[in-house]
């Protein structure tokens, strides 16, 4: 994720207008990232919306399962592009911006989120951190599949990760580490069967000797 060269900070109003239909974009305190989603990234985030998807079948579920929408929190300065977001549909009706611009503002609109760590990892492990608690919003999956966070966040040494954080009465994430065989214990599906090596490794390309 490379910050884009700005004369000032550009509002989210200004940035819908400018980089809406450009997926690969998300606005942060008033500056535009290029999220630089390579091609495993892509498909990490592809395999999270395809269990997902399944899940909400089975189980007759409200949602649905949105890849790159717009999130805005509090402000006007930002508008976060999750890799995967399950929204609610029963929500939609009190979303002020939904119907015109695809865009999101209320945490009880989000069942879900997951970022697939960038070069940028900061914003995933601390800044949506905060916000995405904020909001509300219930489970949050950092997948970071090369290990790129920093020592604080997954231990040393660094190795692929999963974080899944879990809001709590306080209102804050409590936060599991989870690697290789270990079970995603998700507590918005509830049934589903998946390790974090299958999150993880999505998407791997192995070449023959």
């Amino acid at each position: 994720m490379v910050a884009l060269v700005q004369a000032k900070p550009m509002t989210v109003s200004q940035f819908v207008a400018q980089y809406h239909d450009v997926s690969r974009y998300e606005l942060i305190d008033g500056e535009v990232f290029d999220l630089e989603p390579t091609g495993r990234h892509e498909q990490v985030a592809a395999f999270i919306d395809r269990k997902l998807n399944v899940q909400i079948d089975q189980l007759e579920l409200p949602y649905f399962v949105l890849q790159r929408g717009l999130l805005k929190p509090l402000g006007d300065l930002t508008a976060f592009r999750p890799d995967v977001m399950v929204v609610d549909t029963q929500s939609l009706a009190q979303e002020p911006l939904w119907a015109k611009e695809s865009m999101l503002t209320l945490g009880d609109s989000v069942k879900f989120v997951a970022e697939a760590v960038s070069s940028n990892w900061q914003n995933d492990y601390a800044r949506k951190f905060e916000d995405y608690a904020v909001l509300g919003i219930p489970e949050y999956w950092i997948v970071d599949y090369e290990g790129l966070g920093g020592e604080l966040f997954i231990g040393r040494p660094k190795q692929p990760t999963l974080t899944l954080c879990t809001l709590g009465e306080d209102d804050r994430y409590q936060k599991t580490i989870l690697r290789d065989s270990q079970l995603i214990s998700s507590p918005t599906f509830l049934k589903m069967k998946l390790t974090a090596e299958q999150v993880l490794n999505a998407g791997r390309v192995t070449f023959p000797k």
